[in-house]
């Protein structure tokens, strides 16, 4: 099999500056610190800057082949954006070495490679050009690029005047149809609509399958990743943790949660800060509980702490091991926000029977109830494992059939 891609030993780090800084300066010491700098006045003592080595990406070693469909997850800040841009060669590496047999488009950010002040039809001859593609081969595959994009009114209008989604779709429309051997793309499709993410997942579908050409692919979606890849590449810390077939990378990437079983210390969530969620448990019948089986109802117990008197909404979503939601509720659907002023603890009865084996995370949002402020979100925490009642008959465990299962007596009516 023709190897294209070859990385050994590749490691890249960046160089982070912290500046300790005084928590009060008066007018005064601002004035001086100002004639300091222009006159090097040395009655100043500078604030002190130090510098912090950062690896994102240590020691990854991986070769990918011609028709590979790659997909590449892991946490936010695991290395995944930092991979595609050396193998873009947008950035360069800091160890190690890269080989690649072919020409690659590459899809990371909003407008790669788009020149603003052009046109949306110079463009594509631009990023033709950009791939060593002539002018003929662009004029062959120009139809179908601006037929995919759907910007055939704004093709002569220059690109910075596109909105955002217009963007995405003529810069995905370019990267896949100009025939390179190797097509990247990052996280940027989030930005399209989603019947255009589909069209996206079918075409790079299509290219891969069809055409025997590589595609590598970071996303957060776990659906999109099994259902376009082949194989996949786990990145965690800057470290490839596993390589291997797509569902079992996929599934290892959701059990492990070595580093994120407490709730105060659970990293992939943001807000402004001002409550926060520090306590989580799944009770039940008033009794704390990692697991329940098939068929039990549970309650979700959720305490929140506050830095100040907060108006106060609150939802949650269960989600499925691929973090898709199945179930949704939201405080103030049936009942009047909170005020809260220091902590409060709030208890979720999931009336879900129906739920099949297998582990279920959860994402939730402390808000203000007009949505202005954001306090905490948290996103696919590990919440509870459904144990399956191995029953002849009761819930079949063949995870196509879905997350649900409500079981029905089937009525056969006799032929007329």
């Amino acid at each position: 099999m023709n190897k294209l891609i070859e990385v050994k030993d590749l490691s890249k780090s960046f160089l982070i500056n912290h500046e300790e800084r005084e928590s009060y300066a008066a007018l005064r010491d601002v004035i001086s610190k100002k004639a300091q700098k222009i006159f090097s006045f040395s009655g100043w003592k500078a604030s002190k800057i130090t510098k912090e080595e950062f690896w994102a990406l240590r020691d990854i070693n991986i070769d990918i082949y011609q028709g590979d469909r790659i997909g590449i997850i892991g946490r936010n800040g695991a290395g995944k954006s930092t991979l595609l841009k050396i193998l873009s060669r947008i950035t360069a590496p800091s160890k190690g070495t890269i080989k690649i047999k072919g020409r690659v488009a590459s899809l990371l950010e909003v407008g790669t490679g788009f020149h603003p002040e052009l046109t949306g039809r110079e463009n594509i001859f631009l990023n033709g050009a950009i791939l060593g593609m002539s002018r003929l081969e662009i004029k062959n595959h120009f139809d179908e690029i601006v037929s995919f994009a759907e910007i055939e009114k704004f093709l002569d209008t220059p690109v910075k005047r596109y909105s955002s989604g217009m963007y995405v779709r003529l810069a995905f429309a370019v990267a896949a149809h100009l025939e390179p051997e190797i097509l990247i793309v990052d996280e940027v499709l989030a930005v399209g609509d989603a019947q255009f993410q589909k069209k996206c997942l079918g075409k790079m579908e299509e290219v891969s399958r069809n055409h025997g050409r590589t595609v590598l692919f970071v996303s957060h979606q776990m659906s999109a990743i099994e259902t376009l890849t082949n194989k996949a590449l786990y990145l965690q810390n800057g470290r490839l943790k596993n390589s291997g077939p797509t569902p079992e990378i996929i599934n290892r990437y959701l059990h492990d949660y070595e580093e994120t079983t407490e709730i105060k210390n659970y990293k992939q969530r943001s807000g402004n800060g001002k409550a926060k969620v520090v306590k989580l448990e799944v009770q039940k019948e008033g009794i704390r509980a990692s697991a329940v089986k098939q068929g039990d109802f549970f309650n979700v117990i959720i305490g929140i702490e506050c830095k100040e008197n907060l108006p106060m909404d609150i939802s949650f979503v269960l989600e499925n091991i691929k973090e898709q939601s199945i179930y949704c509720t939201q405080l103030s659907d049936l009942q009047l926000p909170l005020q809260v002023e220091d902590y409060v603890e709030v208890e979720i009865p999931v009336p879900l029977s129906c739920l099949r084996s297998g582990d279920y995370l959860f994402s939730m949002a402390v808000f203000r109830p007009d949505k202005s402020e954001f306090y905490d979100t948290v996103l696919h925490f590990p919440l509870i494992n459904i144990e399956g009642m191995r029953i002849i008959g009761s819930f079949p465990v063949d995870a196509r059939w879905g997350d649900l299962y409500f079981p029905i007596n089937w009525k056969v009516n006799p032929k007329l």
